[in-house]
């Protein structure tokens, strides 16, 4: 039964329990005589069976409709009893006794199953029994009423059998289905839907599990969220069912999708159909991967058929030695092509090979074969004009499973004329190798010449720079050894007269000459990159500022200087004085550049430069302090700010600039672990900055150094080695020494303070410089002192230019270096300081 049949049961069967309800209504409670006119009335009723029977249960009346369900007259019913409608296992159980008892009992029972109708057959009822009374209340009999059922319990039996076929066949389907119910949410109507049901193949193709029940907004982002929406939504609108396939990126698998609309439109419901293509898709793709390239193997197999590359092409059945060949092939070994498509041995095929190339040949073939994979052989053969020419077999052996050689497939190419080539080739190299051979001989003599002219040039150059720096040393030193001799001459000379009055003027000059003397003597080591520093950890900010009265004396009151402190300004391990007198160069070069008078700015900033810029600066990438001197000066045309940096170059008048300004501050910032660059534009101004490493660790203080009368005393018995080839410094160390109360031991070589230091004298501190002659100096005198005196406290006193390497950590503990020349007061300060073990 379809469908409609079933509806139209339920309807009709739905208006015969209203008429036994209204039936039931009127019976309830009245007595057998009411009973009797209710008959009357229903007596037409065909669709329900009315059955009255007495207290016993035997039939006393029986309406149409009893007649016409069950197929027996009224007649034939009346004093019968109504066991008899029921089965036979019904009325073994005592069914219809049952029945009438509970309606006694309870005022209905109700009736349901199967009753026999007159020719034997069972249909099914539903219905129920009511007992009747008589006017004194006493048991009047029961009415029965039965609805047939037949035709729906089969529509019932029919539709439980279709949804064990339809869950059965739902439960078992491999392909994925849900159903989902399209909602109205935040985003607005038909925003959202959820999953109602879905089967197992649900999980196993979108690997998804536990669907039923969550939303799409609660499974995908947004932007995905709407996607879905678009294509679901387009079929709950229109009608019109979908398929196409879709990249799930939530389990990594391609999906083919089939959706469907669920009728009628008001339910907001689609259905949909899962299948997880991901290994046909990458099957597919392989294919068509291995269509392309086999294509392409093709094409360019035809090509070079075409271009005359490739003569040829076989294939050979291995277990059953079947040759065969196209026609190329054939006719490049002089074979019949119509054997060779149907099949050659191997022997017909390599007999046309040369004699004396069939045995390298055979061993080739059978290498490729036992070992599998690519073959490739030069031989020669004869072609049909029955001359012989080179070919190149290349081919594949193809192995089974089990290593059994299967197919030998491959391709000709004539090598003939590359052979040609190859050998022709061989002739030319060993051509020009003979003549390489007296071509080395010639170029190694020009070379030689070449490198006796380059090195005469350098020394030319290097003559011509000594020339000029020691032109330029001479010039400067002769100045101020002559304000020195002048100096100490007039000071005889007045001391002789007894006017000692003067003297103080003298000294005056003869001090500035020597310290301007020392300063040179700085600059030329600061440029070699050899001064010997003592580096301090430095806050920048805070020397600039101790500076800045000293620039603005010296620079004048035509220049306007600026100075702007970073925040936050990283310390620099640097030489305090050195930055000072580079920083001082660099204002008074400015101020030169401002002849009209102008603007000063120092500048200082932390620096992090990356490799780029690193790789710019020339210096290694890391964190750096700058130190930046810019005026809105003359500025320098780009030949000049190419040459700033070299010794003795300045574009001054004469006597006006040595030219080792710059050179001196290039030096030091290189000496430093930095660098110096100089930007320019002329007639705008000069920017020249300084890059010095950062330190992690905090600045020093300032130290402020007491006059030599207030310097610090010895204490009692301190006794002082004092190691120096200079007699003139030897004797003023051990004066300042003597003054301050120490007791002064002086040796004028290494070998004499080694002995010293070897004896039992009490030492309690090594003056030495570290020049020293007699074959051992300074330095290696104090490192053997140190194996009699393991807590020897040392102070190097250098001039030379080598010993720079005395500083940055290459000093053990309890050793330090000051650089001549110095100030007395600073070498007692730091005498005390290194004894007492504060320095």
């Amino acid at each position: 039964m379809d469908a409609a049949g079933t509806d139209e049961l339920l309807r009709r069967a739905g208006a015969l329990e209203a008429e036994a309800a209204a039936l039931r209504a009127r019976a309830a409670g009245s007595a057998a005589a009411h009973a009797q006119s209710h008959f009357a009335i229903l007596d037409g009723a065909t669709q329900v069976a009315l059955i009255a029977t007495d207290p016993t249960g035997h039939v006393t009346d029986w309406n149409a409709g009893a007649q016409t369900i069950l197929g027996w007259t009224a007649d034939a019913m009346r004093g019968r009893p109504i066991a008899e409608l029921f089965t036979p296992e019904d009325r073994a159980e005592g069914r219809p006794e049952q029945a009438m008892r509970e309606a006694q009992d309870r005022g209905r029972a109700e009736e349901a199953g199967w009753r026999l109708r007159a020719d034997g057959a069972r249909f099914r009822v539903s219905g129920e029994t009511i007992p009747l009374r008589d006017a004194a209340g006493g048991p009047a009999g029961f009415v029965t009423i039965l609805h047939d059922r037949t035709d729906l319990h089969a529509a019932e039996q029919a539709l439980r059998a279709s949804e064990e076929r339809y869950r059965t066949l739902f439960e078992a389907i491999d392909d994925g289905f849900c159903v989902i119910t399209f909602l109205d949410g935040p985003h607005g109507p038909l925003s959202d839907y959820v999953h109602v049901e879905a089967n197992p193949g649900y999980e196993r193709h979108t690997g998804i599990a536990g669907i039923v029940g969550r939303t799409l907004r609660g499974l995908v982002p947004p932007d995905d969220a709407e996607a879905w929406l678009d294509l679901y939504g387009g079929v709950l609108r229109t009608g019109t069912p979908i398929r196409f396939e879709r990249y799930f990126a939530l389990v990594d698998r391609t999906i083919e999708v089939s959706a469907v609309r669920i009728e009628p439109a008001s339910r907001r419901q689609v259905s949909v159909l899962f299948r997880d293509i991901t290994a046909r898709r990458k099957a597919e793709d392989a294919l068509r991967a291995s269509e392309a390239v086999a294509r392409t193997n093709v094409e360019r197999v035809q090509l070079a058929l075409a271009a005359g590359a490739i003569i040829g092409t076989w294939l050979w059945d291995l277990p059953s030695d079947r040759f065969t060949v196209d026609e190329a092939f054939a006719k490049s070994f002089g074979l019949d092509p119509a054997l060779g498509r149907e099949g050659l041995s191997l022997a017909q095929v390599v007999e046309t090979v040369h004699p004396d190339d069939r045995a390298g040949l055979a061993a080739a073939i059978d290498a490729a074969i036992a070992r599998g994979g690519p073959y490739a052989h030069q031989y020669r053969v004869r072609r049909a004009d029955g001359h012989y020419y080179w070919l190149e077999a290349n081919g594949r052996v193809d192995h089974g499973p089990d290593g059994t050689p299967l197919s030998f497939p491959g391709v000709l190419l004539d090598v003939d004329e590359r052979r040609a080539v190859e050998a022709e080739r061989d002739r030319a190299a060993a051509a020009l190798r003979s003549l390489n051979e007296t071509l080395e001989q010639r170029v190694a003599a020009r070379t030689a010449e070449l490198m006796r002219a380059e090195e005469a040039l350098r020394q030319s150059q290097k003559m011509e720079a000594v020339g000029q720096l020691t032109g330029g040393l001479a010039h400067d030193f002769n100045n101020m050894l002559a304000g020195v001799v002048g100096s100490l001459e007039l000071m005889q000379t007045r001391m002789l007269q007894g006017r000692v009055g003067d003297l103080d003027r003298y000294i005056a000059a003869a001090q500035g000459a020597a310290r301007r003397a020392s300063a040179l003597t700085h600059r030329l080591l600061a440029f070699s990159r050899r001064q010997t520093l003592d580096p301090k950890p430095t806050d920048v900010n805070r020397l600039v500022e101790g500076m800045m009265e000293l620039v603005r004396r010296t620079v004048g009151p035509a220049v306007a200087i600026e100075s702007v402190g970073a925040g936050g300004l990283w310390p620099t391990l640097v030489d305090p004085s050195q930055l000072e007198n580079a920083l001082l160069n660099l204002c008074l070069n400015a101020r030169d550049a401002l002849p009209d008078g102008g603007r000063i700015v120092i500048e200082t900033a932390n620096r992090w430069l990356d490799h780029r810029a690193a790789r710019e600066r020339e210096v290694e990438p890391e964190q750096y302090v700058t130190l930046c001197v810019s005026d809105n000066g003359t500025g320098m045309t780009a030949d000049v700010a190419a040459k700033a940096f070299d010794p003795f170059f300045t574009t001054k008048p004469l006597g006006e600039g040595t030219g080792l300004g710059l050179s001196m501050i290039y030096g030091f910032a290189k000496q430093s672990g930095g660098q110096v660059r100089i930007y320019s534009e002329f007639g705008q101004g000069t920017m020249v900055c300084l890059y010095l490493p950062r330190h992690l660790g905090e600045a020093e203080s300032d130290t402020i150094l007491p006059d030599l009368a207030h310097a610090p005393r010895a204490e009692q018995g301190e006794t002082v080695l004092v190691v120096d080839d200079e007699p003139t410094v030897r004797m003023l160390v051990t004066e300042v020494l003597e003054d301050l109360g120490y007791a002064a031991i002086e040796a004028a070589d290494g070998a004499s303070g080694l002995k010293v230091l070897q004896s039992d004298v009490r030492l309690d501190m090594l003056i030495t410089d570290v020049g020293l002659p007699g074959g051992m100096n300074g330095r290696q005198m104090a490192e053997a002192g140190r194996q009699h005196r393991p807590d020897l406290k040392v102070l190097f006193i250098t001039g030379y230019a080598e010993n720079a390497a005395l500083n940055h950590g290459h000093l053990g503990p309890g050793m330090q270096v000051m650089t001549k020349p110095f100030a007395l007061e600073a070498l007692a300060t730091r005498i005390r300081g290194i004894i007492a073990g504060e320095a």
